[in-house]
Order: structure tokens, then C-alpha cells, then sequence
């Protein structure tokens, strides 16, 4: 007997991955939107306080920015790995490079919760009195710093949460070797969040 076409429909999935890549893409460019905002406010006091931005830059430590760049760029690596791996079939290798990006991502932010430790330690943080008797150009540098940088980590966060849930969808099945587009989504995400640092690493922490 041939099967009623309501019972064709019910075990028929439909996916739309173009749709899916087309939703990311237009997330992404909100996200682009938002930074690129104080990017743009970034550059116009730069261009007002020229010194006063790299006097306080000097307060950085341009080797923990380094550190953090070096580990962001290689969690980029393990999750063009990890969707390398599904899409061969190694499911395991895929979910290694994964946990992988989620250490350096701990990683990362360890680095950065140290940095801002250090930086509250000696008064550097908005509304103290140390920052407040600075000049406006540094007080200013140091605000954007503070909320651009802020942003970013809960970017980071944010992107080892998507990344978590993608280990599990490996683990049940749910991304497998011919259906890998949510991993690849969630690396989208990932790239994004560091290509942000990309950009973030020079105008903080190599204006000397």
C-alpha cells in the first residue's frame, strides 16, 4: 500500500539552511552595527585627546593583549577543525577541537578578569578617584576600554555557551556529517567574536 502523503509529511523534516545562514549573517551584521558604533565614537576622541589616549595606553600590558590575541586566533583554528572533523565523519575529533576552543576561551577570560583585577588594584576603573583626577582624554580612554572590552567578554560568553550546546547536539546526533550547519553557524559566531578582538588588540594596547 502506498503510504498517505500526511504520513510522508510526518516523517519529513524540512530544513532550511540557507535560510538559517541568511538569519546569521543578518544577526552578525546587527552585532557588526553595535561595535562598529564605538569604533566610530573610538576614533573621533583618539582624534581629540592624540596624547592623552597614549599616555593612558601605556597602563596596558601589551604582552597580556598579545597573549589573548594568540588564543583567540588559535580557538578560531580548533573550530575550523571541529567542522572540518563533522563534516569527514569523526564526530569525536569534532567534539576534541570544540572542548578545545572552550579552554582557550576560559582562557582568554582569565586573562582579562587578571587585567581588570590589576587595573581596579591600582584605581583605574570609571568613577574612582585616581581616574577622575586624570585628564578627560584618559578618562575617556579608559571608559571606552572598560565598556568596549566588557562587551566583547560577554561576546565571549556568550559564544562558549552556543558552542556548548553544539557539543551536545554532536553527542544526541542532532549535527552529524550531512546536516553540519548549525556548527557552522555557531562558528560564524565565533569568528565574529574575534575578529572584534582583532580589532580591539591595536587601538587599546598598541597606541604607545
Amino acid at each position: 500500500m502506498k503510504p498517505s502523503e500526511s504520513a510522508v509529511h510526518a516523517g519529513h523534516h524540512h530544513r532550511d539552511d540557507t535560510g538559517s545562514k541568511i538569519g546569521m549573517w543578518l544577526f552578525l551584521f546587527t552585532e557588526l552595527i553595535l561595535f562598529g558604533g564605538m569604533f566610530l565614537a573610538y576614533a573621533v576622541y583618539r582624534l581629540q585627546y592624540p596624547n592623552e589616549f597614549k599616555l593612558a595606553a601605556i597602563e596596558l600590558d601589551a604582552l597580556v593583549g598579545t597573549v589573548n590575541t594568540i588564543i583567540l586566533l588559535t580557538s578560531s583554528l580548533t573550530v575550523a577543525l571541529s567542522i572540518t572533523a563533522i563534516q569527514e565523519g569523526k564526530k569525536h575529533l569534532a567534539q576534541i577541537m570544540l572542548g578545545m576552543t572552550q579552554v582557550l576561551a576560559l582562557a582568554f577570560l582569565v586573562n582579562k578578569y587578571f587585567e581588570w583585577s590589576h587595573k581596579f588594584e591600582v584605581g583605574l576603573f570609571p568613577q574612582s578617584d585616581v581616574l577622575l583626577s586624570k585628564p578627560p582624554g584618559e578618562i575617556i580612554y579608559f571608559g571606552l576600554y572598560y565598556v568596549m572590552t566588557g562587551l566583547h567578554a560577554v561576546h565571549v560568553i556568550i559564544g562558549m555557551a552556543i558552542l556548548a550546546v553544539m557539543m551536545g547536539f554532536i553527542a544526541s546526533g542532532r549535527i552529524a556529517k550531512d546536516n553540519a550547519v548549525r556548527l557552522e553557524l555557531g562558528g560564524l559566531y565565533w569568528h565574529l567574536v574575534d575578529i572584534i578582538w582583532i580589532f580591539l588588540f591595536p587601538l587599546f594596547y598598541l597606541i604607545h
